[in-house]
């Protein structure tokens, strides 16, 4: 006899036929080992499992380990069994088992601690003929294994009554108060060793215990699943909810099936899902769908009849270990960057996140609210992004956040934080939804620089653009002109300050990210690294000259022996412009450093500044093999350096018509 659980629980209801039909079918494979199924894909989080066996002397624990190597009974039984691996191919599991003995007569008080210590589950094992035995299990060996431990972390039993050939009836009666006083109790097998009767059910049922323990999943006492594990199965509802109406249709329902056990669904297979649901529950189906209440109630229901490795198969589907934590391999898959790489999203990421924004776009007006956000990421631990979102990519007129803007948000975490970027993907569940190993596939690494420029073309989308200025030159203003913003209207959404900013612009007809990137000006280069950019923009106020001395100073420290193409920017263009007292002019050091001419902007205007500046700061990231100038196509300079040639001459020649006449 095999007897799985607690007493039956009164409020699931007695639909034994009905249920049966169901789980089964919802499992999508059953395979007889007594009456367990055993749910295809169900991942086990352990590499190997040991059990040990325990109990008084001459109740059969070294017969049990030598019947099921054996598969016979030894006519011979030693007083203690040599520890047993059986290979992860000929397990349930597929998972490396380890079976240890324990003799009181051979082994010491202290060896009996450390086999405890490293054991996964114990098999305590009781004579079912011997009534004594049976109490010693109460009395001595769980508050042996178990006394003193927290409920969350006690090792799993299994109760094995050996011996059932030697007697007609059953020894459950005696069992059951046992098995309900200890919540540790994962089960109760009753078994043969002489008939081999229940053998590779019983350590079935050991490793069972092990790769899909029912502590993390449900309290016994309480009779309802633990906070956890109800958190977890609700973040897997919503996932799964793709419409986001709070029912899983049947469509939803068999993509889920199919996401976590390999097969669908047939129709009259879910419709006896939800029979099972709707006769034990009030608001368990709504719209011929399953609510989230409905949902938690069949794996409440998976549980509390013994199944529970089924729901540790959707659990473990969805990225979550043996402590309900989703893993460090689900959030941060392994991905290879090379020096001088860059991360981008790619389409498939593209479609994806789209396809998300959609869902909790409720009332489809292509914005995303405050709370339709703050339901996009109710899937997450936290809330990953700020106010100073608003601040950092393009909004709707009313203030909202646009696809646009949003896409260009998850660009940059992609472009700064790759590892940040593939947690939160995993967070929305993008290795199920897009039916792919892991969130990689959503990111593309670009070949390193140095090739881009041997090729004399690069195939990056994205490119980062630090800003640098001296305090008060405009720096904040034309990352907020970047996103559409005159300067009227940057006053009126005034907030969090933000050092970064990401819009598209257009090089040569390719829609291209640039990330504008505020350097605070009392940051230093510490090392040449931390000026490493696609594009320097080196902004300067043109009011204030020695702001733009500030920039040169920076220029020849870090950019002016490197490859990184460089535009001086002179803001506040719509101001008179003064001129040095002393030294070159801007456009002077420019012609000077082979550098493009400044380029005036101005965001003071009426309507939304122009993105002028920024498809060039672009252009030069896409070509930085072009950074050089062309002087013999250069008009610009020609004319700027006969103008000066001129000036010199007639300087020189006033100057000796006054010296004469004095």
């Amino acid at each position: 006899m095999v007897a799985n659980g607690r007493k039956p629980e009164p409020e699931v209801g007695e639909e034994a036929a009905g249920w049966e039909a169901a789980a089964v079918l919802w499992v999508g494979r059953c395979q007889e080992a007594g009456s367990v199924v055993v749910a295809p894909e169900a991942t086990a989080m352990r590499r190997d499992v040991r059990i040990l066996l325990l109990g008084e002397a001459q109740v059969g624990k070294t017969s049990l380990i030598m019947a099921l190597v054996g598969e016979e009974f030894p006519e011979e039984v030693p007083s203690r069994a040599e520890e047993i691996t059986i290979p992860a191919d000929v397990t349930p599991e597929k998972v490396p088992t380890h079976i240890v003995d324990y003799s009181e007569s051979e082994q010491t008080d202290e060896e009996l601690q450390e086999e405890i210590a490293k054991a996964n589950v114990v098999c305590m094992v009781y004579d079912v003929t011997e009534e004594s035995t049976i109490d010693k299990i109460r009395t001595k060996w769980i508050p042996m294994v178990n006394g003193g431990a927290e409920k969350c972390s006690r090792i799993p039993i299994i109760l094995v009554g050996n011996k059932s050939d030697l007697q007609t009836g059953s020894s459950m009666e005696t069992i059951l108060p046992i098995m309900n006083q200890f919540s540790e109790i994962e089960t109760c097998v009753e078994c043969s060793a002489k008939n081999l009767k229940n053998i590779s059910e019983l350590f079935y049922y050991a490793q069972k215990a092990v790769l899909h323990p029912t502590a993390p999943l449900y309290d016994p006492e309480e009779k309802q699943l633990r906070p956890a594990c109800a958190r977890a199965l609700t973040r897997i509802f919503n996932m799964s909810d793709q419409d986001n109406n709070q029912i899983l249709s049947d469509e939803e329902l068999n993509y889920f099936q199919k996401s976590c056990f390999g097969n669908p669904l047939a129709p009259q297979a879910l419709e006896d899902v939800k029979m099972v649901v709707w006769k034990n529950t009030t608001d368990g189906v709504q719209d011929n769908g399953l609510t989230l209440n409905g949902f938690l109630f069949l794996n409440t229901l998976f549980i509390q009849r013994g199944r529970h490795e089924t729901t540790w198969t959707i659990l473990r589907r969805f990225g979550y270990d043996d402590a309900l934590e989703l893993t460090d391999d689900y959030l941060c898959p392994p991905i290879r960057v090379p020096h001088d790489s860059s991360t981008e999203l790619n389409h498939f990421g593209y479609q994806f996140l789209q396809k998300m924004f959609e869902k909790h776009d409720k009332d489809g007006d292509g914005a995303l609210s405050p709370a339709e956000l703050h339901s996009f990421f109710s899937v997450f631990p936290y809330m990953p992004w700020g106010p100073e979102l608003y601040h950092t990519v393009c909004t709707t007129d009313k203030g909202l956040l646009s696809l646009h803007g949003f896409l260009c948000q998850w660009t940059l975490v992609a472009y700064l934080d790759v590892h940040r970027c593939l947690e939160h993907l995993a967070y929305l569940g993008y290795p199920i939804f897009s039916e792919q190993d892991s969130q990689i596939h959503a990111i593309t690494v670009t070949r390193e620089k140095r090739i881009d420029l041997e090729k004399g073309q690069t195939h990056r989308n994205v490119f980062l653009c630090k800003v640098i200025g001296s305090r008060g030159a405009g720096k904040s203003a034309f990352l907020q002109a970047f996103l559409g913003k005159n300067l009227a209207a940057q006053r009126e959404s005034e907030g969090k300050e933000c050092f970064y900013s990401i819009n598209t612009v257009q090089v040569n007809g390719q829609e291209k990210h640039l990330i504008l990137h505020e350097i605070n000006v009392e940051t230093e280069f510490a090392k040449a690294s931390d000026a490493a950019c696609d594009v320097a923009c080196l902004l300067y106020d043109v009011t204030d000259h020695k702001s733009f001395n500030y920039c040169a100073s920076i220029y020849k420290q870090h950019y002016m022996d490197g490859q990184i193409p460089c535009l001086f920017v002179a803001c506040k263009a719509d101001l008179p412009e003064t001129s040095p007292q002393h030294g070159l002019s801007p456009a002077e050091f420019c012609y000077k450093h082979r550098l493009p001419p400044p380029f005036y902007f101005t965001c003071s205007g009426q309507g939304p500044p122009s993105l002028a500046a920024f498809a060039k700061l672009a252009t030069a990231a896409t070509f930085p093999h072009l950074n050089d100038i062309n002087l013999g196509a250069a008009s610009f300079w020609i004319r700027v350096a006969l103008g000066a040639t001129v000036a010199a001459v007639v300087g020189v020649t006033l100057y000796k018509v006054m010296a004469k006449n004095k």
